[in-house]
């Protein structure tokens, strides 16, 4: 059964950036989209580059290896849509950030 886990503080992670997060044994990239939060796998489809060590405009992340582009929102790589990163759904309960695992 899925449940929400706290991952990060909101205040640790300011609008246009991210980061790299753990939770339950998952590494997943943690995203701060103008005061919206949103998480996806932490790898990149590529060649596996840490996306949460990524660049990050607006809603879309560029893969600090190779510079692959995804969209943190749908997960989905910028020019090729069916190369799909897995998404969470994210939560913030006071100043607790949580992803559901």
């Amino acid at each position: 059964m899925a449940e929400f886990v706290t991952i990060a503080r909101s205040d640790e992670l300011k609008p246009g950036e991210c980061k790299v997060v753990k939770a339950q044994g998952l590494t997943l990239a943690l995203y701060n989209v103008g005061g919206k939060f949103y998480a996806t796998d932490n790898t990149c489809l590529h060649r596996g580059g840490p996306l949460g060590e990524g660049d990050l405009q607006d809603a879309i992340v560029t893969c600090p290896w190779h510079g692959w582009q995804y969209d943190v929102v749908t997960g989905e790589n910028v020019l090729d849509p069916a190369a799909k990163l897995k998404t969470y759904e994210v939560q913030v309960v006071g100043d607790e950030v949580q992803v559901k695992i």
